[in-house]
């Protein structure tokens, strides 16, 4: 596996952690539709929560959460909505960004709630 997949890998697992310690229920792990994919989707009461996970090694040229552009946002909420149909939920939805920093001599989590959303 490449070093950039193992570093993204690493991310998912501290968030999925993070996400269980904070009381949420995860429900799915790397989600696909087509050729997208949705890291978490989590149960935060009655919200189902879409997670995004960006892991970087540093956050000198931008942060992790902010490399989730509208265009990558609008392929989480398409899989999304396919995920809500599927398993028949009727639940709110909430788009929640986690940036990840993992080096040396750092390892950080920066949640970001109902980060995005469907733009009507």
């Amino acid at each position: 596996m490449a070093t950039h997949n193992e570093l993204g890998k690493s991310g998912e697992k501290l968030v999925q952690k993070y996400l269980v310690d904070h009381g949420y229920s995860v429900l799915e792990l790397n989600y696909r539709f087509g050729r997208d994919e949705i890291d978490i989707i989590a149960m935060d009461n009655d919200y189902v929560v879409f997670v995004e996970v960006k892991t970087r090694t540093t956050n000198f040229f931008e942060t992790p959460e902010q490399a989730v552009d509208m265009r990558k946002q609008k392929r989480i909420i398409r899989v999304a909505n396919r995920y809500l149909i599927e398993n028949d939920l009727d639940n709110e939805a909430r788009f929640d960004i986690f940036g990840v920093t993992i080096n040396h001599s750092e390892q950080s989590i920066n949640h970001i709630k109902n980060a995005f959303g469907p733009r009507w």
